[in-house]
Protein backbone atom coordinates (compact mmCIF):
# COMPACT_ATOMS: atom_id res chain seq x y z
CA UNK A 1 0.00 0.00 0.00
CA UNK A 2 1.06 3.48 -0.66
CA UNK A 3 1.00 6.32 2.05
CA UNK A 4 -1.77 6.34 4.72
CA UNK A 5 -4.29 9.43 3.57
CA UNK A 6 -5.12 9.58 7.16
CA UNK A 7 -3.30 8.95 10.60
CA UNK A 8 -4.60 9.57 14.13
CA UNK A 9 -3.48 8.83 17.13
CA UNK A 10 -5.49 9.37 20.39
CA UNK A 11 -7.22 11.90 18.56
CA UNK A 12 -9.77 13.39 21.15
CA UNK A 13 -13.55 15.75 20.76
CA UNK A 14 -14.80 17.57 23.72
CA UNK A 15 -17.66 19.32 23.62
CA UNK A 16 -17.92 20.46 27.50
CA UNK A 17 -18.12 17.23 29.43
CA UNK A 18 -19.23 15.38 26.47
CA UNK A 19 -16.28 13.21 24.46
CA UNK A 20 -17.54 12.97 20.91
CA UNK A 21 -14.21 11.79 19.65
CA UNK A 22 -12.66 9.79 22.25
CA UNK A 23 -9.11 8.50 21.05
CA UNK A 24 -9.33 8.22 17.94
CA UNK A 25 -6.42 5.94 16.39
CA UNK A 26 -6.84 4.86 13.02
CA UNK A 27 -4.12 4.12 10.01
CA UNK A 28 -6.08 4.60 6.50
CA UNK A 29 -4.73 3.69 3.17
CA UNK A 30 -5.98 5.48 -0.30
CA UNK A 31 -8.86 3.95 -1.46
CA UNK A 32 -13.05 4.27 -1.19
CA UNK A 33 -12.95 4.18 2.71
CA UNK A 34 -16.81 3.84 4.78
CA UNK A 35 -17.66 6.03 7.97
CA UNK A 36 -20.26 3.64 9.17
CA UNK A 37 -21.98 4.64 12.34
CA UNK A 38 -25.58 5.82 14.24
CA UNK A 39 -26.55 9.27 14.25
CA UNK A 40 -24.44 10.99 16.26
CA UNK A 41 -21.66 8.54 16.55
CA UNK A 42 -19.10 11.23 15.74
CA UNK A 43 -18.85 10.95 11.98
CA UNK A 44 -18.97 14.05 11.22
CA UNK A 45 -17.12 15.21 13.65
CA UNK A 46 -14.20 13.02 13.11
CA UNK A 47 -14.17 14.64 9.74
CA UNK A 48 -15.23 18.29 10.46
CA UNK A 49 -11.70 17.96 12.75
CA UNK A 50 -9.49 16.61 9.99
CA UNK A 51 -10.47 19.50 7.83
CA UNK A 52 -9.81 22.02 10.69
CA UNK A 53 -13.14 23.47 10.46
CA UNK A 54 -13.78 22.89 14.25
CA UNK A 55 -10.41 22.56 16.58
CA UNK A 56 -9.93 19.25 17.91
CA UNK A 57 -9.07 18.89 21.82
CA UNK A 58 -6.03 16.33 22.12
CA UNK A 59 -4.12 13.60 20.14
CA UNK A 60 -2.42 13.72 16.65
CA UNK A 61 -3.41 13.54 13.07
CA UNK A 62 -1.79 13.66 9.48
CA UNK A 63 -4.20 14.07 6.70
CA UNK A 64 -2.02 13.05 3.26
CA UNK A 65 0.94 13.20 5.46
CA UNK A 66 0.67 16.94 6.40
CA UNK A 67 -0.13 17.58 10.12
CA UNK A 68 -3.34 18.55 10.97
CA UNK A 69 -3.12 21.70 12.53
CA UNK A 70 0.01 22.77 11.42
CA UNK A 71 -0.11 22.50 8.10
CA UNK A 72 -3.57 23.81 7.10
CA UNK A 73 -3.46 25.61 3.49
CA UNK A 74 -1.47 22.88 2.20
CA UNK A 75 -4.14 20.03 3.21
CA UNK A 76 -6.73 22.44 2.04
CA UNK A 77 -5.53 22.51 -1.50
CA UNK A 78 -5.39 18.61 -2.00
CA UNK A 79 -8.84 18.03 -0.06
CA UNK A 80 -12.38 18.31 -1.06
CA UNK A 81 -15.39 18.67 1.75
CA UNK A 82 -18.75 17.86 0.70
CA UNK A 83 -21.33 18.48 3.72
CA UNK A 84 -24.04 17.18 4.92
CA UNK A 85 -25.96 20.32 4.95
CA UNK A 86 -26.49 22.64 2.09
CA UNK A 87 -23.59 25.60 2.27
CA UNK A 88 -24.61 27.38 -1.27
CA UNK A 89 -24.41 31.00 -1.27
CA UNK A 90 -28.31 32.71 -1.62
CA UNK A 91 -28.86 34.33 -5.19
CA UNK A 92 -26.04 32.58 -7.03
CA UNK A 93 -26.85 30.06 -10.63
CA UNK A 94 -24.92 26.80 -10.11
CA UNK A 95 -22.26 27.27 -12.67
CA UNK A 96 -20.98 30.92 -10.77
CA UNK A 97 -21.55 28.92 -7.58
CA UNK A 98 -19.04 26.20 -8.53
CA UNK A 99 -16.69 28.47 -10.01
CA UNK A 100 -16.66 30.52 -7.27
CA UNK A 101 -15.75 27.42 -4.98
CA UNK A 102 -12.84 26.47 -7.30
CA UNK A 103 -11.57 30.21 -7.55
CA UNK A 104 -11.34 29.84 -3.58
CA UNK A 105 -9.53 26.48 -3.95
CA UNK A 106 -6.74 28.96 -6.20
CA UNK A 107 -7.49 28.33 -9.45
CA UNK A 108 -7.70 31.50 -12.08
CA UNK A 109 -10.71 32.85 -13.09
CA UNK A 110 -10.69 30.84 -16.87
CA UNK A 111 -9.24 27.80 -15.73
CA UNK A 112 -11.85 27.50 -12.92
CA UNK A 113 -15.03 28.18 -15.03
CA UNK A 114 -13.93 25.69 -17.25
CA UNK A 115 -13.33 23.22 -14.41
CA UNK A 116 -16.74 24.15 -12.86
CA UNK A 117 -18.50 23.19 -16.42
CA UNK A 118 -16.60 19.48 -16.63
CA UNK A 119 -17.72 19.03 -12.78
CA UNK A 120 -21.45 19.60 -13.43
CA UNK A 121 -21.38 17.73 -16.94
CA UNK A 122 -19.63 14.75 -14.91
CA UNK A 123 -22.22 15.00 -12.17
CA UNK A 124 -25.02 14.87 -15.08
CA UNK A 125 -26.23 18.53 -14.84
CA UNK A 126 -27.41 19.98 -17.68
CA UNK A 127 -29.03 23.16 -18.33
CA UNK A 128 -29.86 23.43 -14.91
CA UNK A 129 -26.31 24.88 -13.94
CA UNK A 130 -27.98 28.33 -15.36
CA UNK A 131 -30.50 28.44 -13.05
CA UNK A 132 -30.11 29.82 -9.47
CA UNK A 133 -29.55 27.03 -6.24
CA UNK A 134 -32.88 28.27 -4.25
CA UNK A 135 -34.32 26.62 -7.00
CA UNK A 136 -32.81 23.41 -7.29
CA UNK A 137 -34.38 19.99 -6.08
CA UNK A 138 -32.89 17.98 -3.12
CA UNK A 139 -31.24 15.86 -6.08
CA UNK A 140 -30.10 18.83 -8.12
CA UNK A 141 -28.58 20.42 -4.42
CA UNK A 142 -26.79 17.12 -3.57
CA UNK A 143 -25.27 17.05 -7.30
CA UNK A 144 -24.05 20.13 -7.18
CA UNK A 145 -22.50 20.04 -3.72
CA UNK A 146 -20.04 17.13 -5.48
CA UNK A 147 -19.00 18.85 -8.44
CA UNK A 148 -17.82 21.76 -5.80
CA UNK A 149 -15.96 19.62 -3.30
CA UNK A 150 -14.06 17.70 -6.56
CA UNK A 151 -13.77 20.92 -8.43
CA UNK A 152 -9.93 21.49 -8.06
CA UNK A 153 -8.86 17.51 -8.51
CA UNK A 154 -8.58 16.81 -4.90
CA UNK A 155 -6.48 13.40 -3.78
CA UNK A 156 -9.19 13.20 -0.93
CA UNK A 157 -12.87 13.68 -0.66
CA UNK A 158 -14.90 13.57 2.18
CA UNK A 159 -18.51 12.94 1.48
CA UNK A 160 -20.89 13.48 4.19
CA UNK A 161 -24.51 11.58 4.03
CA UNK A 162 -24.06 12.71 0.15
CA UNK A 163 -27.62 10.34 -0.59
CA UNK A 164 -30.33 12.33 1.99
CA UNK A 165 -33.16 13.11 0.67
CA UNK A 166 -32.83 11.51 -2.53
CA UNK A 167 -35.49 8.65 -4.01
CA UNK A 168 -33.85 5.25 -5.00
CA UNK A 169 -32.83 6.55 -8.52
CA UNK A 170 -31.14 9.32 -7.10
CA UNK A 171 -28.82 7.49 -4.78
CA UNK A 172 -28.19 5.01 -7.07
CA UNK A 173 -26.84 7.74 -9.66
CA UNK A 174 -24.50 9.93 -6.86
CA UNK A 175 -22.99 6.54 -5.74
CA UNK A 176 -22.21 5.69 -9.27
CA UNK A 177 -20.65 9.30 -9.29
CA UNK A 178 -18.93 8.18 -5.95
CA UNK A 179 -17.75 4.76 -6.98
CA UNK A 180 -16.19 6.01 -9.62
CA UNK A 181 -13.93 8.65 -8.07
CA UNK A 182 -11.82 5.75 -7.10
CA UNK A 183 -12.04 3.21 -9.13
CA UNK A 184 -12.08 5.10 -12.36
CA UNK A 185 -10.20 8.68 -11.43
CA UNK A 186 -7.94 7.73 -8.12
CA UNK A 187 -9.53 9.79 -5.83
CA UNK A 188 -9.59 8.62 -2.65
CA UNK A 189 -13.42 8.80 -0.99
CA UNK A 190 -14.45 8.96 2.66
CA UNK A 191 -17.96 8.36 2.76
CA UNK A 192 -19.67 9.04 5.79
CA UNK A 193 -23.31 7.84 6.34
CA UNK A 194 -25.45 5.83 8.33
CA UNK A 195 -26.74 3.94 5.54
CA UNK A 196 -25.44 0.11 5.64
CA UNK A 197 -26.41 -0.13 1.74
CA UNK A 198 -24.68 3.09 0.40
CA UNK A 199 -20.65 2.08 2.30
CA UNK A 200 -21.37 -1.83 1.24
CA UNK A 201 -21.49 -0.70 -2.58
CA UNK A 202 -19.01 1.63 -2.49
CA UNK A 203 -16.52 1.24 -0.23
CA UNK A 204 -13.67 -1.37 0.09
CA UNK A 205 -12.54 -0.29 3.61
CA UNK A 206 -14.70 0.08 6.74
CA UNK A 207 -14.57 2.21 9.99
CA UNK A 208 -17.00 1.67 11.99
CA UNK A 209 -17.24 4.67 14.58
CA UNK A 210 -19.86 3.97 17.88
CA UNK A 211 -19.54 6.78 21.13
CA UNK A 212 -17.06 8.63 19.51
CA UNK A 213 -14.87 5.64 19.67
CA UNK A 214 -13.82 3.41 16.89
CA UNK A 215 -15.20 -0.09 16.70
CA UNK A 216 -13.76 -1.65 13.67
CA UNK A 217 -11.68 -1.04 11.13
CA UNK A 218 -10.56 -3.56 8.17
CA UNK A 219 -11.25 -4.19 4.68
CA UNK A 220 -15.27 -4.68 3.70
CA UNK A 221 -13.49 -8.44 2.18
CA UNK A 222 -12.02 -9.55 5.18
CA UNK A 223 -14.53 -8.76 7.82
CA UNK A 224 -17.29 -10.47 5.42
CA UNK A 225 -15.17 -13.59 5.48
CA UNK A 226 -14.87 -13.52 9.76
CA UNK A 227 -18.38 -13.14 9.90
CA UNK A 228 -20.59 -15.90 11.41
CA UNK A 229 -22.95 -18.03 8.73
CA UNK A 230 -26.70 -17.63 10.04
CA UNK A 231 -30.21 -18.86 8.87
CA UNK A 232 -33.41 -19.30 9.53
CA UNK A 233 -35.04 -22.74 8.38
CA UNK A 234 -38.22 -23.42 8.16
CA UNK A 235 -39.53 -27.04 8.36
CA UNK A 236 -43.67 -28.53 8.33
CA UNK A 237 -43.21 -30.56 11.61
CA UNK A 238 -40.55 -32.00 14.05
CA UNK A 239 -38.86 -28.07 14.32
CA UNK A 240 -38.06 -29.09 18.48
CA UNK A 241 -36.27 -32.05 17.15
CA UNK A 242 -34.13 -30.17 14.33
CA UNK A 243 -33.64 -27.66 17.54
CA UNK A 244 -32.30 -29.63 19.20
CA UNK A 245 -29.86 -31.42 16.35
CA UNK A 246 -28.11 -28.23 15.54
CA UNK A 247 -27.47 -27.69 19.42
CA UNK A 248 -26.26 -31.10 19.79
CA UNK A 249 -23.76 -29.99 16.83
CA UNK A 250 -22.71 -26.96 19.17
CA UNK A 251 -24.36 -24.00 16.96
CA UNK A 252 -26.28 -21.71 18.35
CA UNK A 253 -29.85 -21.78 18.08
CA UNK A 254 -32.85 -20.06 18.63
CA UNK A 255 -36.55 -20.86 17.98
CA UNK A 256 -38.33 -17.50 16.81
CA UNK A 257 -41.51 -16.66 17.67
CA UNK A 258 -42.44 -17.68 14.22
CA UNK A 259 -41.23 -20.86 14.46
CA UNK A 260 -38.24 -20.43 12.20
CA UNK A 261 -35.10 -22.13 13.50
CA UNK A 262 -32.58 -19.25 13.81
CA UNK A 263 -28.97 -21.23 13.77
CA UNK A 264 -25.23 -19.89 13.13
CA UNK A 265 -23.73 -22.44 11.46
CA UNK A 266 -20.36 -20.84 11.01
CA UNK A 267 -19.96 -20.94 7.23
CA UNK A 268 -20.88 -18.92 4.97
CA UNK A 269 -21.74 -21.72 2.85
CA UNK A 270 -25.09 -23.60 3.30
CA UNK A 271 -23.56 -26.98 2.70
CA UNK A 272 -22.90 -27.74 5.94
CA UNK A 273 -26.40 -26.90 6.96
CA UNK A 274 -27.79 -29.04 4.60
CA UNK A 275 -25.25 -32.09 5.53
CA UNK A 276 -26.86 -32.47 9.55
CA UNK A 277 -30.30 -31.75 8.17
CA UNK A 278 -30.06 -35.07 5.42
CA UNK A 279 -28.36 -37.04 8.71
CA UNK A 280 -31.26 -36.45 10.33
CA UNK A 281 -33.76 -36.95 7.55
CA UNK A 282 -35.48 -33.55 7.49
CA UNK A 283 -36.19 -31.60 4.71
CA UNK A 284 -36.19 -27.67 4.61
CA UNK A 285 -39.32 -25.80 3.45
CA UNK A 286 -37.37 -23.11 3.08
CA UNK A 287 -33.54 -21.94 4.24
CA UNK A 288 -33.52 -18.32 4.29
CA UNK A 289 -29.53 -16.90 4.45
CA UNK A 290 -28.61 -14.80 6.66
CA UNK A 291 -29.01 -10.98 6.35
CA UNK A 292 -26.93 -8.81 4.72
CA UNK A 293 -23.34 -9.08 5.92
CA UNK A 294 -22.56 -5.34 6.69
CA UNK A 295 -25.97 -5.44 8.67
CA UNK A 296 -24.46 -8.04 10.80
CA UNK A 297 -21.10 -7.14 11.16
CA UNK A 298 -22.59 -3.61 12.09
CA UNK A 299 -25.36 -5.25 14.90
CA UNK A 300 -22.30 -6.96 16.32
CA UNK A 301 -19.51 -4.45 16.50
CA UNK A 302 -22.25 -2.01 18.01
CA UNK A 303 -22.84 -4.98 20.82
CA UNK A 304 -19.59 -4.95 21.95
CA UNK A 305 -18.89 -0.97 21.83
CA UNK A 306 -17.62 -0.96 24.87
CA UNK A 307 -14.79 -2.99 23.84
CA UNK A 308 -13.28 -1.72 20.66
CA UNK A 309 -11.50 -4.25 18.44
CA UNK A 310 -8.69 -3.47 15.87
CA UNK A 311 -9.11 -5.69 12.96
Amino acid sequence: MSESVIETRDFSKAFGSQRALDQVTVTVPPGAIGLLGPNGAGKSTFMKCLLQLIPYTSGNARLLGKEVGKEGREIRKRVGYNPEQDCHIPGMVGCEYVTYCAQLCGLPFQAARQRAHEMLDFVGMGQERYRKIDTYSTGMKQRLKLAQAIVHDPEIVFLDEPTNGLDPKGQAQILNLVQSLWTVHGISVVLSSHLLHDVDRVCEQIIIIAQGKVLVHDTLANLKSKRKGAAEVVVSSKAEELHHAFQAKGWPTEMLPNGHIKVEHGSQALNPLMDLMVQVNMSPLEIIPSPNALEELFVQALETADEPTWC
